[in-house]
């Protein structure tokens, strides 16, 4: 058996035409075009230069939505202070059905005190340096649960009709308030300073990076929800896949955000849960086709294949079927 001659590359591409390629050229105009156009895309559609806002800019701008969210988190009524795992032991925000809940298997896994993390601690690491707020302190912690109670339900019904003073305090009418007015007071001065931020964040290591308390604190009030609604941010509003601007946001999450969007997600208490089920059966169900009878058939059902390698199939040289009969040149043939 004779062994086949090799073949050089000149014989073997002989009487293919040959087109010089400067293959370094195209590709430094083809990266200088897509240079361009990120530039100009960057200039036309880049998302605004939003301020960051904080426990600082939230004091300043609206103190009564500030100091009405304080009062909440002493009295024990806002959503942190419910909340449950993994924060506290609240029920309030614990969704699951039935036996299934992961967030309560999961449990406290960031212990969050509301009233001391946000009021006292913070109003107690200030009272060094002001004797009267030390005082109130003092007052208020020592004070039976009912008589915070009541102080604290006074409070917050004169705190509907406060009015901001030109200096940045609140003015509202007298009451059985007991040390709350000085404390308020105080720890509006300590947000407007831009002390509580800072306050909230410290962890004792280098980086400052952990703004769960602050993001809590915030999430409590009407003024960051408040901007989150007109910047088209909340869940209602397809939120997820936006961001500050009209676009372009992540519209990659469209799919997850989408189910918010239609009952029975909308409005529902276990929404969250339910999304997190449902793609997940929806990503096994997309792992699993090659394995689902029925479903790993409709390709060849609806051969869409076929229509587009159209130009492939159309050369197809039909098989002979036994209905054809016996062909030339087979046995049984003419």
């Amino acid at each position: 058996m004779k062994r086949r001659q090799p073949i050089d590359q000149e014989t073997y591409y002989s009487g293919i035409r040959m087109v010089p390629y400067d293959l370094v050229k195209e590709l430094a105009i083809a990266l200088g075009l897509v240079l361009v156009l990120v530039l100009a895309a960057s200039a036309l559609l880049s998302s605004p230069d939003q301020t960051p806002e904080t426990i600082q800019s939230w004091s300043q701008n609206d103190p009564v939505d500030f100091v009405t969210t304080a009062t909440g988190e002493l009295a024990g009524t806002t959503i942190t202070a419910q909340y449950g795992a993994p924060y506290n032991s609240g029920t309030a925000s614990v969704q699951g059905f039935g036996f299934f809940s992961p967030q309560s298997w999961a449990g406290v896994r960031e212990p969050v005190d509301a009233a001391q993390d946000f009021v006292l601690k913070p109003l107690s690491a200030a009272a060094g340096a002001d004797p009267n707020l030390k005082t109130a302190l003092s007052d208020y912690t020592s004070a039976d649960p009912n008589q915070q109670k009541a102080w604290l339900e006074a409070f917050t019904k004169a705190l509907k009709d406060a009015k901001v003073a030109s200096d940045g305090t609140l003015t509202m009418a007298s009451g059985e308030f007991g040390p709350l007015p000085q404390m308020m007071a105080s720890l509006l001065v300590l947000g407007r300073a831009g002390g509580l931020d800072g306050y909230l964040v410290s962890n004792g290591h280098f980086y400052q990076t952990d703004y769960t308390l602050p993001l809590l604190f915030m999430g409590d009030g009407g003024y960051l929800p408040g901007l989150g609604e007109n910047q088209h941010l909340l869940g209602s509003q397809w939120g997820m896949m936006n961001e500050t601007g009209s676009y372009p946001g992540q519209t990659w999450l469209w799919l997850y955000t989408f189910w918010y969007q239609i009952p029975p997600f909308t409005g529902n208490a276990n929404a969250d849960l339910m999304v997190v089920i449902t793609m997940t059966v929806l990503s096994l169900a997309l792992l699993l086709v090659p394995f689902i009878p029925g479903l790993r058939d409709i390709p060849r059902w609806i051969p869409v294949y076929r229509l587009i390698w159209r130009s492939h199939y159309a050369g197809e040289t039909p098989q002979p079927t036994a209905a054809d009969g016996p062909s030339e040149g087979r046995p049984g043939g003419p």
